[in-house]
């Protein structure tokens, strides 16, 4: 069963879910734009009968508290929030499930504690170049020359419609995507203040970008068990990505699905026994993992 807590980083509330034996081999599980926790609401019970499952909402997002301080909002806040987090509950070591926001903010607590790092399974969650598709110009664009006029451009970026059009893009059939994703989705990124702290992030990721070459010197040289799940139809994430981990970690497995950006609405079941297979075959830093399949 999932329960729900809050754990004070700093003076900071940060919501988190969680689920399986407290003392079984333990997965952390980060969200991305414009979601939360709530993404994995199907994926967690499928893998908590052999883990220790935690999924938090970033700062800002979902039902977190935002970044403190009064400037702007950047990534290294959110890792440095995650780090604490993990900290404050007592994860010592864990696998990471990074997807968009989250694979920055778990490559970061990569980079800082690779000795806490068990595996990464990466679903949609980017770290090359050839991996950015064109639906990245308008940020770019402010990264480049972050005007106000480039600013206030994103603010599409934050519509209902926008964020509808994310769970729908290459989605075969769009009757297995639950309407209340993108609408809880939407009704959070309304909050007063919130649009500051969206739109200093997305010129901050750029410097997520920066760091590419320090993530792939990791799996170089760390060759951590990795597994990228990708749907290969994100207008945002494009395969080339997923196929790169290989380049710098050959014993990285790929495995594609056929919908979109948000694969875990139509293939939770798909992706946690691809999860759960590798796991129990790849991680020798973890306990072997429960052979159960998703019912």
């Amino acid at each position: 069963m999932t329960t729900y807590h809050r754990a004070s980083v700093k003076g900071r509330s940060i919501f988190y879910r969680e689920a399986g034996p407290k003392d079984a081999p333990a997965i952390l599980l980060l969200h991305g734009f414009p979601t939360s926790s709530h993404m994995f609401r199907n994926l967690i019970p499928a893998l908590a009968a052999g883990y220790h499952v935690v999924a938090p909402d970033l700062p800002g997002f979902g039902f977190s508290d935002p970044p403190g301080g009064d400037g702007a909002s950047t990534f290294n806040q959110l890792a440095v929030a995650i780090e604490g987090f993990t900290e404050t509950i007592g994860l010592e070591s864990y696998a990471i499930y990074v997807f968009d926001y989250g694979a920055p903010v778990g490559f970061r607590l990569a980079l800082a504690h690779p000795e806490r790092i068990t595996a990464i399974i990466s679903q949609n969650g980017n770290a090359y170049e050839e991996g950015l598709s064109e639906g990245w110009n308008p940020i770019q664009k402010y990264w480049k020359d972050p005007t106000l006029e480039n600013r206030e451009a994103l603010r599409e970026f934050l519509t209902p419609e926008a964020t509808r059009a994310q769970y729908l893009h290459g989605v075969r059939d769009e009757s297995l995507v639950a309407p209340e994703a993108y609408t809880l989705d939407s009704a959070l990124l309304a909050r007063p203040g919130n649009d500051k702290l969206q739109l200093d992030l997305f010129l901050n990721y750029a410097s997520n970008v920066a760091l590419y070459p320090k993530f792939q010197e990791y799996f170089r040289t760390q060759r951590p068990p990795l597994l990228a799940v990708w749907g290969s139809n994100d207008p945002f994430f494009l395969p080339p990505g997923a196929d790169a981990f290989k380049r710098d970690n050959p014993n990285a497995e790929v495995r594609f699905f056929d919908t979109g950006h948000f694969a875990l609405e139509t293939h939770y079941r798909e992706i946690a026994d691809s999860i759960l297979d590798f796991l129990s075959r790849r991680s020798t830093r973890v306990a072997t993992a429960s052979s159960q399949r998703v019912p």
